[in-house]
């Protein structure tokens, strides 16, 4: 808009130079008074036509000028905007890390450990082994014992019998 009234006002002052060289040309040349007259309203009428051009001109350059303006300042707050905004992104992201480095560290952690655990498992389970092996032989002891105990205690019972049936005949 700005370059085409430039352009117009341009195109309007050069009608009027032709315009007054016209004039200026016809008087030279006699030119009749009503002729005349009626070139010099035109001429007012073009240059009032230039003026109001020249104005306008001024006004639209002046409202494109804050409107820049406007738009400049409104670019530089949303640049700020999304400046923060990444920078908080930046900041979530490198939280999120820091927390996903520490479960990793956890997890690793949990990991070794449960392999220590299963070890122990191990070694509990080959102790329990043999821990059931000795109690199979400590039964079997036992059992074997207690046979030999009720072997004796029959010996013992039939011993006594025995005793009790020769000490009131060698008593008499």
């Amino acid at each position: 808009q700005l370059l085409e009234a430039k352009a117009n006002l341009s195109l309007a002052q050069t009608r009027h130079a032709l315009q007054l060289q016209q004039a200026k040309a016809q008087m030279n040349n006699v030119v009749p008074k009503k002729q005349f007259e009626q070139l010099q309203t035109s001429l007012r009428e073009e240059q009032c036509k230039a003026q109001q051009l020249q104005e306008n001109l001024h006004r639209q350059a002046e409202q494109t000028c804050r409107q820049l303006v406007r738009i400049q300042e409104e670019h530089e707050r949303l640049l700020q905007a999304a400046m923060e905004q990444a920078e908080g992104l930046e900041h979530n992201l490198r939280s999120a890390e820091a927390v996903l480095a520490e479960r990793a560290a956890q997890l690793k952690d949990a990991q070794a450990q449960i392999s220590r655990n299963k070890l122990l498992i191990e070694d509990l389970r080959e102790e329990n082994r043999g821990v059931a092996m000795a109690l199979q032989v400590a039964e079997l002891k036992q059992k074997s014992t207690e046979e030999k105990n009720q072997l004796l205690e029959e010996q013992t019972s039939a011993l006594k019998q025995l005793i009790g049936k020769i000490t009131p005949a060698s008593l008499s």
